[in-house]
């Protein structure tokens, strides 16, 4: 195990994080749209509200009130039904409740003094997003990292309390002792303040430690068995609606597939959480409603006619909610132009905007890590083969990668020449 996991508390990463703003499940669809859009994810947490605004709260009672994430896939979902795309100004006023799937474990709330082999742990478990006590006074954190976010050394108000947390964050059952260590050491202005860390944050927080993970970041994602080849696809000739009709999983993503003469599945296209993020919500319903998967993705690299693939800050946007007035979308309006469902071209043809976020089973883990972050995104499709002719064999995602970075080393063998100079080529960018 790297030491990086075992003397590293999520304290650390919170530095420059702001703090969270709750959005409530009364909050409207357009509301909805306004945020998921200035996030800096794809999704965002969804939360009841108080029921006692003047009463302290605790972790237990704040944790009742997460009702789960809401993301851009499970908006333009509800916002293709039959009955929204018919009367557009009722979808867009619905209640953020009546979209939003609850799942109150993809979150949990966690002391700044925790663990960051701990917090993995949960992560690799299925929690998504981690709710951190913010607070100005941390004693936890490495001067390595703060340096990286603030530009200057962060200044110890109190040496005692920082070397008993120190020595609490060192030790394996610190989890608990840290917990009342730098609760105490908030001041009261700042309690109650959280900010929220992402799988995301985790990783471009790993990727600065890379020495600390050696030889995992130059070993392929094969032999760290990263490839995740139970993932969600669809056929290009099928409806693109297929995607309101099954839970993609995690990642949240479905692979547009196009099949070769002799039975294997290239892939031309996504339709996912981070390709849907700032787009035209309402345009990209109508073509989930009306469309083929493959012409929904051809759509997206129409960047000229396309409405939905506009810059979101050119939209009509109003007081935070999206524009309701009703309008009627067709094939021409929405940019797309529907074609033979029949997908016989290749692959260069989808190449451009629409065109997947890939890398070969050869790939090293840091390049991989690397791709997704400077991408802002989820996951990384894996293929076989060069050129048009390559294949999908899988994906690798977050909870991936974090299963991976906390495995045992792989054998030397594993450092291939070319995973050797992929790194040193995303190094060098």
């Amino acid at each position: 195990m790297a030491s990086v996991f075992l003397y590293h508390v999520v304290g650390d990463l919170t530095v420059g994080k702001p703090e969270l703003e709750e959005f409530y499940e009364t909050e409207t669809i357009g509301s909805a749209i306004r945020a998921i859009r200035e996030s800096t994810e794809c999704g965002i947490t969804v939360w009841k509200r108080k029921t006692h605004m003047e009463m302290a709260e605790n972790n237990d009672t704040r944790q009742q009130r997460f009702v789960g994430i809401l993301t851009s896939l499970d908006v333009v979902s509800f916002l293709a039904k039959p009955q929204c795309l018919e009367d557009q100004d009722k979808a867009m006023k619905t209640l953020v409740s009546d979209v939003v799937v609850p799942d109150n474990a993809l979150l949990k709330i966690v002391d700044p003094g925790i663990r960051l082999i701990d917090a993995l742990d949960m992560m690799k478990q299925g929690v998504r997003r981690l709710l951190v006590l913010k607070s100005t006074v941390w004693k936890g954190m490495s001067k390595r990292f703060s340096i990286l976010y603030n530009g200057k050394w962060l200044k110890n108000v109190d040496n005692s309390s920082c070397n008993n947390l120190s020595i609490n964050v060192s030790a394996p059952s610190s989890a608990a002792s840290s917990a009342s260590s730098s609760s105490s050491s908030t001041p009261p202005f700042m309690r109650n303040k959280f900010c929220c860390l992402s799988r995301e944050d985790i990783i471009r927080f790993l990727i600065g430690c890379l020495g600390a993970l050696a030889p995992l970041p130059l070993s392929s994602i094969s032999s760290l068995g990263a490839i995740n080849h139970n993932y969600s696809s669809i056929d290009a000739s099928l409806p693109a609606a297929e995607a309101t009709q099954k839970n993609p999983g995690d990642p949240s993503a479905f692979a547009i597939m196009e099949s070769t003469p002799d039975g294997r599945h290239r892939i031309l296209g996504e339709i996912s959480v981070s390709k849907l993020w700032k787009c035209d919500y309402i345009a990209a319903a109508w073509a989930l409603a009306n469309l083929s998967a493959g012409q929904f993705i051809m759509g997206i690299e129409d960047n000229v006619s396309s409405r939905w693939l506009t810059d979101f800050n050119n939209n009509s946007l109003d007081n935070g909610v999206e524009s309701t007035r009703p309008r009627k979308i067709s094939s021409l309006s929405s940019g797309y132009s529907p074609v033979s469902p029949t997908f016989g071209v290749g692959r260069g043809t989808y190449r451009g905007r629409s065109a997947p976020l890939t890398c070969k089973t050869t790939s090293s883990l840091a390049a991989v890590m690397a791709q997704m972050l400077s991408h802002r995104a989820t996951h990384v499709w894996v293929t076989e083969g060069e050129d048009d002719d390559d294949v999908l064999v899988g994906v690798v995602g977050y909870a991936d990668i974090l299963v991976a970075v906390t495995s045992k080393p792989p054998s030397l063998s594993a450092l291939t020449p070319r995973s050797i100079i992929e790194l040193r080529l995303e190094n060098h960018h």
